[in-house]
């Protein structure tokens, strides 16, 4: 399934958005979406786990997660314990196109987070509180509504950028090497997976596929996303029956042959492992809301 762009209009008065402490709903999130502008989340409190560049991440009170423009991503918050979170998205061309900040990378912090294939920081305690305060500080700032706020957004921005920088960027950070990334067969195996759901997918064969054995593929999956590949290949085809079962009209039976199921009580007992309700529940609940 293509992954939607997500547009934001040119009514807004100002090149900045902020969703201001929000608890998540698992049937109100975004399937695998991707917009121009840039986006910091933080993490109040809860549970759940964030999808970006083929990884997933656990979030939890004090993470901080960065998506730089045109990355693929969603969330999927808990269902008994939904995440709370603030999310600032922003234009590039508003820390871009002042002139103090060419002496200063702003966005230092989203290049290294695509090089290093690293989107999650956890903040300590003292960093959080500050990281809080300055989306708090972009919050009043909005309500005010006031002639100068453009001018005022965009240096409070700057600020949070700059503590962002301080805090999840390591102080004395050294070149970046080779190691640090995700191999080029890993970043393939993801790919092929995803665009292949509908597919047989066994162990030995995304092996052979990547020219490795079977072990070594299996020990840097676990090591890369903590899980291992089995678990990844059913959540990812769950994820695909959640999107289909709301955007398609086709039975349970069909949807679930699509996305990769032989058999209805496997898709069952998987559908309602992973997200505690059972296909039926999640369309018929889905679509009252």
């Amino acid at each position: 399934m293509e992954p939607i762009r997500k547009h934001f209009g040119n009514e807004l008065p100002f090149t900045l958005l902020l969703d201001y402490k929000e608890t998540k709903s698992p049937q109100r999130e975004l399937p695998d979406h991707q917009h121009d502008w840039y986006e910091i989340i933080y993490v109040y409190g809860g549970k759940g786990s964030f999808f970006i560049d083929q990884t997933f991440y656990e979030m939890r009170q004090g993470d901080v997660i960065v998506v730089p423009g045109n990355t693929v991503h969603r969330g999927f918050p808990d269902n008994e314990e939904p995440v709370t979170s603030s999310a600032v998205f922003f234009s590039p061309g508003l820390i871009l196109n002042q002139p103090y900040s060419e002496s200063y990378a702003y966005l230092k912090l989203f290049d290294a987070a695509k090089q290093n294939k690293q989107y999650k920081y956890t903040l300590s305690p003292e960093h959080a509180g500050i990281v809080q305060n300055d989306i708090d500080a972009i919050h009043n700032e909005r309500e005010q509504n006031r002639t100068d706020g453009g001018q005022a957004l965009t240096l409070l921005l700057h600020l949070t950028l700059l503590h962002l920088n301080r805090y999840c960027l390591p102080q004395t950070a050294g070149p970046l090497t080779s190691n640090t990334l995700l191999p080029d067969w890993f970043r393939e195996a993801l790919s092929y997976i995803n665009d292949h759901l509908n597919q047989p997918l066994e162990l030995s064969s995304l092996a052979g596929r990547a020219a490795i054995s079977p072990a070594h593929f299996s020990r840097v999956f676990k090591q890369r996303l903590g899980m291992n590949v089995t678990d990844y290949i059913a959540t990812k085809r769950i994820f695909a029956a959640k999107d289909s079962l709301l955007q398609s009209s086709g039975t349970i039976e069909q949807i679930a042959m699509a996305c990769g199921f032989e058999s209805m009580p496997h898709f069952y007992r998987t559908f309602k492992k992973i997200t505690t309700v059972t296909p039926a529940a999640y369309r018929r609940n889905s679509r009252t809301h």
